[in-house]
């Protein structure tokens, strides 16, 4: 077989085409329909790059002309999936306050678009910067590489392999996910109350396979990190103030420490999220300032284009201009559309839309630069894209109030819940903006490994954006109708243990509603951000003393945050990545040391694509099983229409819950550990 340079400028090959186009569709819809689910449900996504780009493999393998290029387009539009969805983290809040019943298609629609689009034009400018004469690593833009290099050679072995782990772990997820979510005959999660004195508190675990696989992925600092914040959670503060305060006549004790949780211990949480993502921030200031120095600097070059190369040709500064044109015109229309809705006088409206625009464009260069530059850092699925959106609706909330209190806005409820839904609506096209630029660059670092041209893979991550964004509103509608979110249901006598709890979201309107009102209690937060301060230490003494150890301090932060079943999944899949990794290791070490490396990552990627698939498995069935609700619930049906036994079986549920969660875990572990090293002894 004739070998290809994919790095020659000459070379004649198909890249953007109509068929990988329609193929980056289909996978762009259904990975953003799976992240929207999970991302609503324990406030993570996945990252779709290298699912994406394993299945693009092994659709267009069964064209004779297909190549790593034009595998490369499809993961890199469908990316946009992965990250575009990250606007859930803020506008379900807009439900939580009451403003919005539903979500609007058109406005919804235009937030995502508009702002992913954004996120892609504004790292135009940073590419040449950050990733030609840069040496930031990109962790997942390497992995990709590696991935589309290999199915693109002879190692049709190996693609094959990576197909049937994502196959492998989808179709174990999906059926687990429709036996404990559709037929409920296994139980999702269980919890042991204990109780000592006045003192209450729980042992928790939950039987997500989605979260076992996200648990594999995020690593083991991670994972620790996680555990930390939740033996605080329950094991420190939860009994602490169940002893120092009384339930509520006939309360049980579970239902107390629940109460006490969601409504003091979580604040503590949300103080301690705010100031790690404001130190994570503050720590990245001198690169993030270089970073934007450079792109300044790479816009002011006059170079010709006819005389760049092909992988050094970005989308021309007349297209630029005129898809920014396009929208800012689009954000204009947006932004009246919605304050339009509050009836205000027509000043008052244009300066609230001149502002909203201003702020979201301006804000959205700056985050662009710093999440581009922490991408490239300390990757994706790490960058701190929470602390964005809590600097964004802190600053989208003092702008509102300003101009509020000089327009005598809060006079009225009416008044304030608007300012509270603006604050929201600004900073959801922060978010997408923050989001997108955020895997962007790992995407761009992806094509300039395998030798993609630059102004296609933009065209095709506006592409994905724009596909994304259709795909977000009909299914927040849908999962809204099926399950609720957290303090804000469609219907009365829900099944509450089914509600998404779209923590961030809870999060970004507990801080809205802070800064506009005097109702949040903030001793709280307070006491929160001394928590995270602690950590914060923790972790700079940790990692002065050993490179090996780190204490995250957003991740402890979100251990007290999040609901106790949706973390120990987590960090079970995270321990168990350690002890495997150490043990691929230790086995490579005897067979050939000077193949360690190389080695264990082989046997791991098949580790990493099953986590992947038990991902998008359980998120692909529980959108199915969403879909199937709305149809039974609006036909004047049950919520629970596939359920095939009763309450009473909930006992037998969990027992069975539990096995068939321990022997996922076993069928994980023997999956990668039994896999066959690839490399050849030297």
């Amino acid at each position: 077989m004739k070998q290809v340079d994919f790095m020659s400028h000459e070379i004649q090959i198909p890249e953007l085409t109509f068929r990988g186009m329609l193929l980056g569709m289909l996978i762009t819809i259904i990975f953003t329909a799976s992240n929207v689910y999970l991302g609503l449900k324990v406030g993570l996504t996945f990252s779709s790059s290298i699912p994406a780009a394993v299945i693009s493999m092994a659709i267009l393998k069964m064209f004779k002309d297909s190549n790593v290029l034009e595998n490369n387009m499809v993961q890199t539009q469908a990316s946009a999936a992965g990250t575009l969805s990250a606007v859930i983290f803020i506008i379900p809040g807009l439900l939580m306050i009451g403003y919005w019943q539903g979500f609007p298609f058109w406005q919804t629609l235009m937030i995502c678009a508009c702002g992913g689009s954004l996120g892609v034009l504004f790292t135009i400018p940073l590419r040449r910067a950050m990733i030609v004469n840069s040496d930031l690593p990109y962790p997942e833009g390497l992995a990709a590489a590696e991935i589309l290099k290999v199915g693109s050679g002879n190692a049709v072995g190996a693609k094959e392999n990576g197909m049937k782990d994502i196959m492998a772990g989808g179709i174990v997820s999906a059926v687990i996910g429709l036996c404990a979510n559709g037929f409920q005959v296994i139980s999702s999660g269980v919890s042991y109350w204990f109780t000592s004195g006045k003192i209450t508190s729980q042992l928790p675990i939950g039987f997500s396979s989605a979260l076992l696989g996200a648990g594999y992925l995020i690593g083991i600092a991670s994972g620790m990190a996680m555990l930390v914040g939740t033996i605080l959670s329950w094991g420190v503060f939860v009994p602490y103030l169940t002893s120092m305060l009384s339930p509520a006549a006939g309360q049980s004790a579970s239902a107390f420490a629940s109460a006490v949780w969601a409504q003091k211990v979580r604040l503590i949480g949300a103080g301690a999220i705010g100031i790690a993502a404001i130190w994570t921030l503050i720590t990245l200031v001198k690169p993030i300032i270089d970073g934007m120095r450079i792109s300044i600097q790479s816009m002011s070059r006059s170079v010709a284009g006819k005389s760049l190369h092909r992988m050094d040709t970005d989308l021309s500064p007349k297209a630029t201009a005129m898809i920014l044109g396009v929208i800012v015109i689009g954000l204009l229309g947006t932004f009246y559309s919605f304050i339009a809705d509050a009836s205000l006088s027509a000043g008052v409206t244009l300066i609230f839309v001149i502002v909203g625009v201003t702020i979201a464009i301006c804000m959205g260069f700056f985050v662009a630069a710093a999440c581009g530059y922490m991408a490239g850092l300390i990757g994706t699925s790490a960058s701190p894209i929470s602390g964005i959106g809590i600097l964004g609706i802190i600053i989208s909330s003092l702008a509102v109030l300003g101009i509020g209190t000089a327009v005598s806005l809060f006079d009225t409820e009416i008044g304030s819940k608007f300012a509270i839904a603006l604050a929201i609506f600004m900073t959801s096209v922060i978010v997408s903006i923050a989001a997108i630029s955020n895997d962007n660059m790992q995407d761009l670092k992806t094509g300039y490994l395998v030798g993609a041209t630059p102004w296609k893979q933009q065209v095709s991550l506006l592409l994905g954006s724009i596909i994304g964004a259709f795909a977000i509103a009909p299914v927040l509608n849908l999962l809204y109708e099926a399950y609720g979110f957290a303090g804000a249901m469609p219907r009365s006598g829900m099944d509450e243990s089914q509600v998404l709890s779209a923590p961030q979201a809870t999060l970004m309107t507990t801080i809205a509603k802070g800064i506009f009102s005097h109702n949040l209690d903030w001793n709280y937060i307070l006491f929160g951000i001394g928590v995270g301060i602690v950590i914060i230490i923790a972790d700079l003494l940790l990692k002065r003393n050993s490179a090996s150890y780190c204490l995250p301090p957003l991740a402890v932060g979100m251990g007290i945050y999040l609901p106790p079943t949706l973390e120990m999944p987590l960090v079970i899949g995270a321990v168990m990545s350690y002890f495997v990794y150490q043990y691929l290791h230790n086995r490579a070490m005897q067979r050939s040391p000077k193949n360690i490396k190389e080695d264990v990552e082989n046997c791991n990627r098949h580790g990493v694509l099953f986590a992947s698939g038990l991902i998008v498995g359980e998120s692909l069935m529980g959108v199915i099983i969403a879909i199937i609700i709305v149809f039974s619930v609006t036909s004047g049906g049950s919520d629970s229409p596939l359920a095939i036994v009763g309450k009473e079986f909930s006992p037998t549920a969990d027992w069975l819950g539990l096995i068939v969660f321990i022997a996922l875990i076993t069928i994980f572990v023997y999956r990668v550990i039994s896999a066959k090293f690839e490399t050849n002894q030297q």
